[in-house]
């Protein structure tokens, strides 16, 4: 457990295992969610990464994508094409 104050502005300085933890660098942004009672802090990144993850889930397929190699061969197509 670790232990912030808080200063006269509303700002914390987030200890460093904590900003560790969360994989967190100089100018990130952190999510803060409310639950049952409870704060959690989360790295913002790591939640649009998780949404767009849970966005795209299955579109792959849609496309005809069967393995990781024909993205990347799509992807090299795309670029001869510009």
């Amino acid at each position: 457990m670790e232990l912030a104050k808080v200063t006269s502005k509303g700002q914390i300085t987030i200890p460093l295992m904590i900003r560790n933890r969360l994989q967190l660098k100089t100018g990130d942004k952190v999510f803060f969610e409310e639950s049952k009672g409870k704060i959690y802090i989360t790295n913002a990144s790591q939640i649009t990464l998780a949404n767009v993850q849970s966005q795209m889930q299955g579109e792959a397929e849609k496309a005809g994508f069967q393995t990781e190699d024909d993205v990347i061969a799509y992807i090299k197509e795309l670029r001869k094409a510009k």
